[in-house]
């Protein structure tokens, strides 16, 4: 795929000038310094995004709870990408269940303490209720969109934030995505992006390098905005 990019530059200005947002999901598994968000942040051209996943530490460690210190202390890291910051990605252990005090208390410190979108990305059923969905609609954060779906979330209709995160289907990190289904996505991103919502495409099925061809092939479906 090295013909589809600029030759000079490191890897991520050479994906910048090509795709529009990227997804940071080494922020899940180690802290990244400040100085190192503000390198990326001065790396990629001034439309460009960033969604960063929030660590493992507070999701999988903490479960949600007591998180305010590695919370505030992760905030204060990505924050170094300013404007560029687009979305933070939250997502769950599948053996994580909805207990509505817990998730309540960190969702809503989570929204208190940024205006940028957020995402969350459940896999235990209980996160596929009603009383569940109240809770993440009450911080103004959304269901991920995931294929395929470790739960079947309830849709929200209105949603300002539609955040796709496609992880290879049938065999889940690895299997590309045909022709048909790409362009059943694009032009469902089409229609997201005329009703006015903000629009992320990421694909996850890289281990046999699906991930960079669906993408490009997407973005040819549906121009530059494709993946945001």
């Amino acid at each position: 795929m090295a013909e589809h990019f600029p030759t000079t530059g490191t890897h991520l200005e050479r994906y910048a000038r090509v795709l529009p947002a990227v997804e940071i999901n080494s922020s899940f598994y180690r802290p990244h310094r400040p100085g190192t968000y503000a390198r990326w942040r001065d790396s990629v051209p001034e439309a460009f995004r960033f969604a960063v996943k929030v660590p493992k530490v507070i999701t999988h460690e903490l479960r949600l709870r007591d998180a305010r210190e590695p919370l505030e202390r992760f905030l204060g890291e990505a924050g170094h990408l300013e404007a560029k910051l687009g979305c933070l990605l939250v997502q769950l252990p599948p053996s994580l269940p909805h207990e509505p005090g817990t998730a309540r208390a960190f969702f809503q410190a989570l929204r208190e303490r940024t205006g940028v979108d957020i995402v969350c990305e459940p896999r235990h059923r209980s996160w596929a209720t009603d009383e569940a969905r109240r809770t993440l609609d009450d911080a103004r954060i959304r269901y991920v969109r995931a294929d395929p779906p470790a739960v079947e979330v309830p849709p929200v209709p209105d949603a300002e934030v539609v955040y796709y995160r496609l992880h290879g289907s049938p065999k889940m990190y690895s299997s590309a995505y045909s022709q048909p289904y790409l362009e059943t996505l694009a032009a469902d991103i089409a229609s997201h992006e005329q009703a006015g919502r903000r629009v992320w495409c990421i694909f996850d099925n890289t281990a046999e390098g699906a991930a960079l061809p669906n993408a490009l092939t997407l973005l040819r479906l549906d121009g530059p905005r494709a993946p945001r």
